[in-house]
């Protein structure tokens, strides 16, 4: 018993670093069953109209104690919220499930890395973020979001020899048709239309992470704010899913993957892991919770190579270390420009502190 005590001393000191673990090891499970169940038959566009229906559900419970503390959302706020659900959300989304139908649940997983990289130019290009290159941390970003999108190229478009230490099954057994395989053998064709689609749902969640920001300022409620566009998503995809697929049987759930999947990214991954998210970004910050992405990927990878037997292949071990350098190249660069704002803010106040004080002292 009093082991269990300090154990749970230990896990309460250390919560914010267990808290991010338990999402990477999320994300990473949202990547495989992802993949598995669009593998077994599930059409992209019906996925997207079960997650964001099961997140809106889940969510529910969060916005409705957070609408007790904020004010009604206006009819000029709700349509901003529709046009950002329709571009984050939806699109986003969408491209996200479709694409995985043409790359490896390890892709997936990897692409997510781009997006500080990604949002920085965009943000660069709409004048939101400021570039430097007279500051070592203005030349890191422009570095870090230089070398994410190389690591991407290169993860996608060269393979390179396959890595024998990590196939974990005979290599004489035909492991694409195994059961228990989802691994399909992509041609390069698929693999640049698979990319090329992973990047653009990166750049749409790169764009609503911006709108993001601008909104949260107008509407802080940040849980309700989310609920109302997963509900806006879950129309939205409902619309588009039933103009592209109209085949009732497409739209059957029953007690396999399928479920499992849709349950399990629009509960626990919408759900629990946005809770969480805020919860640390509140007491550690943004950087500190973007500087565990990697270990989805890692996570990934191995259970990847364990359960749907998938190739990995030294061309993934480049891009994905030229994906981790620039992210962190880019973090680096962001929390010594916010160091430095914070400084240049406590030394304005102070000169306006001073300024003030020998205004007093003049007068007297």
């Amino acid at each position: 018993m009093k082991s269990f005590v300090s154990y749970m001393a230990i896990v309460e000191k250390n919560k914010p670093y267990v808290s991010m673990l338990f999402i990477q090891f999320v994300y990473a499970g949202m990547a495989l069953l992802s993949k598995a169940a669009i593998s077994k038959g599930m059409n992209p566009f019906v996925f997207v109209v079960y997650r964001q229906a099961f997140a809106s559900v889940s969510l529910s419970p969060f916005a409705f104690f957070d609408s007790k503390q904020s004010a009604p959302l206006s009819c000029k706020l709700l349509c901003k919220l529709f046009l950002i659900s329709l571009v984050g959300l939806t699109t986003s989304s969408t491209l996200y499930y479709v694409s995985i139908n043409y790359t490896s649940a390890t892709f997936a997983a990897a692409s997510t890395n781009t997006v500080p990289a990604i949002t920085f130019i965009m943000a660069a290009l709409i004048r939101v973020e400021s570039i430097s290159i007279k500051n070592v941390h203005g030349v890191a970003k422009i570095f870090g979001s230089a070398l994410s999108l190389s690591g991407a190229i290169t993860f996608a478009l060269f393979k390179g020899p396959a890595l024998d230490f990590m196939r974990w099954y005979p290599q004489n057994q035909n492991h694409s048709s195994s059961s228990s395989s989802t691994s399909v053998v992509h041609s390069k064709g698929d693999n640049i239309k698979g990319a090329l689609m992973m990047l653009s749902a990166n750049i749409a969640w790169s764009l609503w992470l911006i709108l993001q920001g601008f909104v949260v300022k107008e509407y802080p409620a940040k849980f309700r704010l989310t609920s109302v566009q997963c509900l806006f998503s879950f129309i939205q995809s409902s619309v588009l899913a039933l103009s592209v697929e109209r085949d009732p049987s497409s739209w059957k759930l029953g007690w396999d993957i399928h479920l499992l999947s849709v349950a399990y990214c629009g509960v626990i991954v919408t759900g629990i892991c946005y809770w969480l998210q805020v919860c640390t970004i509140e007491t550690k910050g943004p950087v500190f919770t973007a500087m565990f992405t990697p270990l989805a990927l890692i996570i990934t990878a191995m259970l990847s190579a364990l359960l749907w037997k998938e190739t990995l292949y030294w061309g993934s071990i480049g891009g994905t270390i030229l994906l981790v350098v620039g992210l962190y190249s880019v973090l680096w660069g962001k929390s010594k420009e916010s160091v430095e704002r914070k400084n240049h803010e406590v030394e304005e106040v102070e000169q306006i502190k001073e300024e003030n004080r020998l205004e007093c002292i003049i007068q007297n």
